[in-house]
């Protein structure tokens, strides 16, 4: 019989958050949304509101600051929306007010052809871009090590969605595939470089939300369009990338798997143990507690359950599936990490009660 590993000696979680995305042992199961943790009550508390929040680098720090000094959770992640690189293209766009995330007027497309496709000069220097790196050197400079800092950058699913618009993206996938390549390789190129600019501010780790979700594109399309997109993504930056995919994926979990993305970012409507035993420890699975019913309307004890059966189940990183509702009450957020830590005092490191 093998003789069990030494326990990990205790770590920082920055250290915690980045063992957990390379698959070494950690001391305990880290928590991490790598979406967004902004909530009204939040922004109450630091006097950060949306939109703000959004279009300025001191309230985005502090925002995001509160996942760790007030939830207790092991990362921070700045970037509340999905629109700032949609902004800086030329998107219109809708700002909203406190209690909703901005959005992007996809009815009212920039683009309708792969000539259409250019990413601007001052891409990177619009205040929609600039706000975020700003943001994530002020979260560095007051955090040093301490938190794992994660970045987002949109992937080209997301982008073509905003530019394009839904329903014209997914007739063109449709009609013209040859076509709707050219145009994803292009876009990818936003995707990089606001990538490679948040890693020279400071950023340990990438978001690449690709909202290829189940509800519009089949687990074919995935492999089809985006996962060669994603590998040549995981070898041109060079932090660990986790990819953020809503609704049912277990049909592309394998093509995710294959793709040396990091970890993947995955949704209740998957079965926490259904989802590890499709993608063992070819990648690290984070989530996936469920927004809309347990962290919106239930209670700490609900919240409780879910984390658990991921712990169960062996989900390496823990935390809600999506960007958080802007009404979730901070009391449920925090069971997150209690239960994490509860779990592990009386489980030893490798599951077994002592």
């Amino acid at each position: 019989m093998n003789t069990p590993p030494a326990p990990v000696n205790p770590m920082t979680s920055r250290e915690r958050v980045l063992a957990a995305l390379r698959r070494e042992p950690v001391d305990r199961t880290p928590v991490c949304n790598p979406t967004s943790v902004a909530t009204v009550e939040l922004m109450d508390l630091v006097d950060a509101p949306f939109p703000g929040a959004n279009r300025d680098a001191a309230a985005m720090a502090r925002l995001a600051a509160t996942s760790y000094t007030e939830l207790g959770f092991d990362s921070v992640m700045p970037v509340f929306s999905i629109v700032q690189e949609s902004s800086a293209l030329g998107c219109k766009m809708q700002w909203e007010q406190k209690d909703n995330w901005p959005t992007v007027r996809m009815r009212e497309p920039i683009w309708h052809d792969v000539e259409d496709i250019i990413i601007p000069n001052d891409f990177l220097t619009h205040p929609d871009m600039v706000c975020v790196l700003d943001a994530i050197r002020l979260l560095r400079k007051e955090f040093g090590n301490d938190v794992a800092i994660i970045g987002k950058t949109m992937g080209p699913w997301t982008l073509g969605y905003h530019c394009f618009g839904v329903e014209p993206f997914l007739l063109m996938s449709l009609d013209d595939p040859g076509k709707t390549m050219a145009c994803l390789e292009r876009m990818t190129e936003a995707t990089v470089q606001f990538g490679l600019a948040q890693i020279d501010a400071g950023a340990d780790a990438l978001t690449v939300p690709d909202h290829a979700t189940g509800d519009l594109v089949s687990g074919e399309y995935y492999k089809r369009f985006l996962m060669d997109l994603h590998t040549n993504l995981v070898s041109t930056i060079p932090v660990p990338l986790i990819l953020h995919i809503c609704g049912r994926t277990v049909d592309r979990m394998d093509y995710i798997a294959r793709t040396g993305m990091a970890a993947f970012h995955f949704d209740s409507k998957n079965a926490p143990q259904e989802s590890m035993d499709i993608v063992h420890d070819r990648i690290s699975l984070i989530g996936n507690i469920n927004n809309p019913e347990t962290l919106f309307a239930k209670n700490p004890e609900d919240v409780r359950q879910e984390v658990l059966a991921n712990l169960e189940a062996g989900v390496p990183l823990i935390g809600p599936e999506c960007a958080i509702p802007l009404q979730t009450r901070i009391e449920n957020l925090r069971e997150i990490p209690k239960t994490v830590r509860e779990w592990h005092s009386i489980h030893d490191h490798h599951g077994h009660v002592h």
